[in-house]
């Protein structure tokens, strides 16, 4: 029985009466030891009866470092449905599992996340699932990445989540991003009901009292405290006694009482179980019997309720804490010995590797090596712990040289799992043991990494420049110098232009897989810059050319697809990314695709494909969320609130999602966030949609000649800001930067980019000059595909034209912006044209249709596009990560927005 969980059990029940109609939730239990976390677990699989399916898993201290140990345990029950799933999930949790060979390249973690939300589906497929993880704080980092992302997409699948973790006023209590309830001590009257109920009436008063206070509401206290009642008394405590100890070293206390009383035997038995992470009796009985402990010392444990064996033969302590207790008043070499024996019991493989290491006081090269390979194992699976298992394999190698190659490769390690103290401390370890100049740049890239991801961008610059400079290999120097333009884009001009002279200048042979691009960067990006460049050949065929030498496909040829918006080339973005994001969907390289997204909305944006644009960036901002990409994740919500801006939505407004975007960094960095130029445009055309000419000045006049002068969305809001400075009577504003535009525009040498030259001149010259300009530029304009930018020539042309008293002839321009401006949903700007177009004499149009798409979200609007093309649910779920049942609910919804009643009057329809 659950004393005073009333709301807690509320708040449980309403997952589990969704679930049965078909919804998915999640909810974390956050509390101190001992406050009935457990428990309600436990309410909640009683609850849902055999109307549920249930799983369960929980963390285990001493499994933290091993990948995936918690997902396996949890997903065990569903392998049989692997085959259900999408190839590159089904193989990706293979490999994390296992079950299949290793790749030599890593597996994408994303991938194993999508693969667990796919198999929670699948278990959902004929009655709700309810999955249980306890000890949250315990599941080693690779099964909690898998868990939250599968928690974060669960919509329609009758799945719910719950997760129990431990507060610890640490770290480990960082936001997950979930919904969480934190369950709070027992009111007074709660806990006395339980204290009576636990100790029953001949606990005398003095004692119930001093319990009660000393218990503070924990109801494991409650439960466990009466049985040391003597320690306890009404009176004040003596000072340093076990009543001034914290709550949880009180019960730890108490734990050890209850231990301390067991045969010798049983504790030997209770200690193998506490160091054997999984409880599996196959492995605690033969190590213990290696220790001359039986099977049948572990019955005193299950008589005082110590322990108890489940039907699956696994042994469960009755709290964590209490296998926390017989770890604790062990002594040191009693655990060494369990772990050696847990180690002898296993077979060959990662576990017993751990095990052996933690029983390990000396240098061990077999050991060490064995290590390293643990090492490997977890990158290629796609998981965490291989920066600790390369640590430890440093301690145990002899040789001075070994170890440090094994710390280098730990510093690596753990840049990758984003531990950037701890890789700062061990590159620094490293490199004072250390002359190898090869050893102190790959040592200066995680270095860099670290500084770059806290903001320090021209640090982050220098340390990679000098990598780069070292006696290294040219194909090493090469991959810095690519990182070195990452973070030079962020640094200034002067900083891009450095490292691309150095990228141009590398000895790099012509069969190396990264001289195509190493060549193909400068010349796309330099000529930005104001600066000569070699010949730019078109984007594809550097792109075959790198295939044919070996690039690796997708992850090596992303930098073009960015490269080649620079000096616009938009519609070579827009087929590239296209191309590469298939790819990424088909081999699963799931990581990168946030990344070609970002590119392919903006070239879709560009060419005035408004909800093709919404569309990639809502589901790249769902990956970059889920992957912790938290530049990309800054980058697409700005790009998400310039979208906003065209439209003048409400909810969310532009306003919103640029403050997102503005505060959108991660949790180690003080760096600005990434998305600060997108931001800041997004924002100005906003007001400028609203008639702020000023306060879009301002904002245009600040990013137009700031340090990020030559971002894409810098670059092209020049326009913006030549209107808004004329508008205010100011041109000299947009002065410096239209001359920048002007030698942009011809190095790009587009149709697109000379029309909107011509309507900056229109603007800023004399006004007998204007009509040529604009007449000019909309002839440009209807050689290529962007609507946007061709209908605000047609306004601001309409707006001059009725200035100068030329009505009748204003009425056509102003007409067919007012009809590309209503077809593109750019409402604020329609209306603008209306008001011209009232000026001029011509009645108020109303609003046109528009397009039946428009009242679907992106999400909506992308599976219902995907289902008109003739996929099938489970195809779209694979394609876009999601389970067929969520796909299902979302067609659900969109048939009756459509005005359609199935999917095959979906074609004609869209």
């Amino acid at each position: 029985m659950l004393y005073g969980r009333e709301d807690e059990q509320a708040a449980v029940d309403g997952l589990l009466a969704a679930a049965r109609d078909g919804r998915s939730g999640v909810l974390l239990l956050r509390g101190e030891p001992g406050i009935g976390k457990t428990a309600l677990l436990d309410g909640a699989v009683a609850r849902a009866g055999d109307g549920f399916r249930v799983i369960r898993a929980a963390g285990v201290e001493y499994e933290a470092e091993l990948p995936f140990a918690g997902l396996s345990m949890l997903l065990a029950p569903g392998l049989d449905r692997l085959a259900a799933l999408p190839g590159p999930q089904r193989r990706a949790l293979e490999r994390a599992f296992g079950l299949a060979e290793e790749s030599s390249s890593p597996a994408d973690r994303l991938l194993v996340g999508l693969a667990t939300l796919g198999l929670l589906a699948e278990l959902a497929a004929d009655r709700p699932l309810l999955c249980v993880v306890d000890d949250l704080q315990w599941v080693d980092g690779a099964s909690l990445d898998a868990l939250l992302l599968a928690a974060r997409r669960l919509q329609a699948e009758g799945v719910v989540l719950l997760l129990a973790a431990r507060t610890t006023g640490g770290a480990a209590d960082r936001p997950l991003g979930l919904p969480e309830l934190h369950v709070a001590a027992l009111s007074e009257a709660d806990a006395t009901r339980l204290l009576a109920d636990r100790a029953g009436p001949e606990l005398p008063a003095a004692a119930r009292t001093g319990l009660l206070a000393q218990a503070a509401g924990n109801p494991l206290a409650l439960t466990e405290l009466p049985l040391t009642a003597e320690a306890f008394t009404a009176g004040p405590q003596p000072s340093g006694g076990v009543g001034a100890l914290p709550l949880t070293s009180r019960l730890l206390i108490a734990f050890h009482g209850q231990v301390t009383g067991l045969p010798a035997a049983t504790q030997t038995l209770l200690l193998v179980a506490a160091v054997e992470e999984s409880g599996d009796l196959a492995v605690i009985l033969p190590a213990a019997a290696t220790l001359g402990v039986d099977a049948e010392h572990l019955a005193p444990a299950e008589e005082f309720g110590l322990v108890t064996v489940t039907p699956e033969r696994r042994a469960a302590f009755r709290h964590p804490l209490l296998r926390a207790a017989v770890l604790q008043r062990a002594p040191h070499h009693q655990r060494l010995a369990a772990h050696r024996a847990v180690a002898g019991a296993l077979p060959d493989g990662d576990r017993r590797t751990w095990h052996l290491a933690l029983a390990a006081t000396d240098p061990d090269p077999d050991l060490a090596d064995a290590l390293e390979r643990a090492a490997v194992h977890a990158e290629r699976r796609g998981g965490r712990g291989g920066a600790a298992a390369y640590e430890r394999a440093a301690r145990l190698t002899p040789d001075r040289e070994g170890a440090t190659r094994r710390l280098v490769l730990a510093a690596e390690a753990a840049t990758e799992e984003g531990e950037l103290a701890r890789a700062e401390a061990l590159a620094d370890e490293a490199a004072a043991r250390t002359d190898n100049a090869f050893a102190h740049a790959l040592l200066d890239q995680v270095r860099a990494t670290a500084h770059f991801w806290r903001g320090s961008y021209p640090t982050a610059h220098r340390l990679l420049l000098d990598a780069a400079a070292a006696d290294i290999d040219p194909a090493h120097a090469a991959r810095m110098l690519f990182q070195a333009f990452h973070t030079a884009w962020y640094a200034g001009e002067q900083p891009v232009a450095a490292v691309l002279d150095r990228l141009a200048a590398l000895p790099l042979p012509e069969d190396d897989p990264l001289a195509p691009l190493a060549r193909h960067l400068p010349a796309a990006v330099l000529p930005a810059l104001g600066r000569p460049a070699g010949p730019l050949p078109a984007v594809r065929e550097t792109a075959e050319a790198a295939r044919r030498a070996g690039a690796e496909s997708p992850v090596d040829l992303v930098q073009l697809c960015g490269a080649t918006l620079v000096l616009g080339r938009d519609e070579e973005t827009a087929e590239l990314a296209a191309e590469l994001v298939a790819e990424a969907r088909a081999k699963g390289t799931v990581g990168v695709l946030p990344t070609l997204q970002f590119f392919l909305a903006e070239a879709e944006l560009f060419h005035g494909r408004h909800q093709d644009a919404e569309v990639t960036a809502t589901e790249a901002l769902a990956l970059a969320r889920d992957t912790g990409q938290h530049q990309w994740v800054s980058q697409l919500t700005a790009l998400l609130a310039y979208l906003a801006a065209l439209d003048g939505r409400t909810e969310p407004s532009a306003a919103s999602l640029a403050a997102t975007a503005l505060t959108t960094t991660g949790p180690q960095t003080a760096a600005p966030a990434a998305g600060h130029p997108w931001a800041h445009w997004a924002l100005a055309l906003h007001d400028l949609g609203q008639g702020r000419a000023g306060a879009a000045a301002d904002r245009l006049h600040t990013l137009t000649t700031g340090p990020h002068r030559h971002h894409v969305s810098a670059t092209r809001a020049v326009p913006d800001l030549v209107e808004a400075a004329v508008r205010l009577g100011t041109p000299e504003r947009a002065a410096e930067p239209y001359e920048r535009f002007a030698r942009w525009t011809a190095a790009a040498d587009r149709p697109w980019t000379a029309a909107l030259r011509l309507r900056c001149q229109a603007l800023l010259g004399p006004d007998e000059l204007a009509e040529a300009a604009y007449r000019a530029a909309l002839d440009l304009h209807a050689t290529t595909n962007r609507p946007f930018e061709q209908a605000r020539t047609a306004l601001l042309y309409g707006e001059w034209l009725r200035r100068t008293r030329r009505r009748t002839d204003a009425r056509p321009h102003l007409t067919a912006a007012l009809e590309t401006f209503d077809r593109l949903a750019a409402h604020p700007w329609s209306a603008r044209a209306r008001t011209e177009l009232a000026a001029t004499g011509t009645p108020t149009i109303a609003p046109t249709a528009t397009s039946s798409l428009t009242p679907l979200t992106p999400q909506e609007r992308q599976i219902a596009r995907l289902a008109a093309q003739g996929l099938t649910n489970r195809d779209i779920a694979a394609q876009l990560y999601l389970s067929p049942r969520t796909v299902a609910h979302h067609l659900y919804k969109a048939y009756p927005k459509l005005g359609i009643t199935s999917r095959t009057d979906l074609p004609a329809t869209l």
